[in-house]
């Protein structure tokens, strides 16, 4: 049933390609290329449908057996030549020409002394300066992978001639002799691995090497030389602190003179040391006249009862009682009145106590900021004495027994897997475009 309806299909295929073929010729002479090419299909269409029929009487089967054909054999070819072959020479030179690697681990992180006399001392205003280790890592982090450190280390390792001494044979692990600073910094991000932790502050660090004491020295010089640079940090944050508390101590003596020179030429102008004592004892004065006028006032009473206007007593007592009221009077206008009588030129007590106060008040302010100024330079010196900050070394470079590199196998998976991703992608493309031509 099946070989009729194939036979079937063939002789509707045949149809429609003659009468593709007579449609073309109609339309004209100008294409007689194409109408051959139909003429043509339509005759291998006939025999594939003759031997279809033939095939179908005798009960074999229509379909062909599978045969290899040109394209397939290229794209084989292609496999062989793009995927194969380049993993083959990649695991040949992996495992027969590149040189064993050797890791060196070391692990370190800027630790801050504490200082907690200085922060009592201070208030606890040291506590708003914020922690300095962390911004500490941060620096140390970007200044290991600087220009500086891999001169640093080249001069005490000489990478050049470490890492070109299998050149040109393992040339995609190796540096070439006469590399550049530039290649050299290159190459650095290479052999030297950082992994750093921002919240903590550790920094790890991984070099590979050649042989085992290579990357260990290196390692060790990494160690040393930011060993040196946290010191340099520690030199420069040591000599600011005093110059600025040097700076802050200095501002806080000339306010404190202006502040003690102003009081001072107060009372030297207004003749009064204090007005508040000042003002106690003329109190005390009016109080003393109040008592001596109550006291007047009784004998005034007393000998008004027993003795007549006209004696000489009442006359007395009479002029004393007035001459202490007036002296009262007067004491009292001296508080709010210009009268030179108080000690002061021309001014009202009111106003001098103003002024006292508000210089008094800048006295003891400039007195608590040359005192804190004071405890700020000392702990500025207290702090020079001693390195406050350092580098914690947790992993000390180690020495491997074994070389962990390069890592063959997941080289070789890795090259193997790009090969066939690019290799499938070009015949991809390539029979996307055969399609559609």
């Amino acid at each position: 049933m099946k070989q009729d309806q194939t036979a079937a299909e063939e002789s509707g295929n045949v149809k429609r390609l003659q009468r593709q073929g007579a449609g073309a010729g109609r339309n004209g002479g100008g294409k007689q290329g194409k109408l051959k090419k139909l003429r043509q299909k339509a005759r291998a269409a006939e025999e594939a449908l003759e031997v279809a029929r033939q095939q179908a009487a005798s009960g074999q089967p229509i379909a062909r057996p599978a045969q290899m054909r040109r394209r397939h054999w290229g794209i084989l070819g292609s496999f062989v030549l793009l995927v194969l072959m380049p993993l083959a020479l990649a695991i040949f030179y992996l495992w027969s020409v590149a040189e064993d690697q050797y890791l060196s681990t070391t692990g370190f992180t800027v630790r801050s002394q504490e200082n907690s006399g200085a922060n009592d001392l201070l208030g606890g205003l040291a506590t708003f300066a914020g922690n300095t280790t962390a911004s500490d890592s941060d620096i140390l982090y970007e200044f290991i992978q600087s220009q500086e450190m891999v001169e640093a280390v080249d001069a005490a390792i000489d990478l050049r001639a470490q890492y070109s001494q299998h050149w040109p044979v393992d040339w995609a692990f190796s540096i070439w002799p006469d590399a550049t600073l530039e290649e050299l910094i290159w190459y650095w991000q290479r052999i030297v691995g950082i992994a750093y932790d921002s919240g903590s502050g550790l920094i790890q660090v991984q070099v590979v090497g050649f042989d085992a004491q290579t990357a260990q020295a290196i390692t060790q010089a990494i160690v040393d030389t930011s060993q040196t640079r946290i010191n340099a940090l520690n030199k420069q944050a040591r000599e600011d602190a005093m110059r600025y508390a040097r700076i802050d101590l200095d501002e806080a003596v000339e306010q404190l003179k202006t502040a003690r020179e102003a009081l001072t030429q107060f009372r030297t102008r207004t003749r009064i040391v204090d007005p508040e004592a000042d003002i106690q004892g003329r109190m005390g004065v009016m109080n003393n006249l109040q008592q001596q006028l109550a006291e007047a006032l009784i004998e005034h009473d007393l000998l008004e009862g027993s003795v007549g206007a006209e004696d000489p007593r009442i006359k007395q007592i009479t002029q004393r009682i007035g001459v202490i009221r007036a002296r009262i009077d007067s004491e009292r206008q001296t508080f709010a009145s210009n009268n030179t009588d108080t000690g002061a030129v021309g001014e009202d007590y009111p106003s001098l106590i103003s002024e006292f106060e508000r210089l008094t008040v800048d006295r003891e302010y400039t007195e608590e900021t040359y005192r804190a100024a004071l405890t700020a330079l000392e702990v500025a010196r207290d702090d020079a004495t001693r390195q406050s900050r350092y580098l914690a070394t947790y992993i000390k470079p180690t020495k491997a027994e074994e070389a962990e590199y390069p890592q063959r196998f997941i080289l070789a998976g890795i090259i193997g897997v790009f090969l066939l991703l690019g290799w499938a992608i070009m015949a991809l493309i390539f029979y996307s475009i055969r399609d559609r031509s």
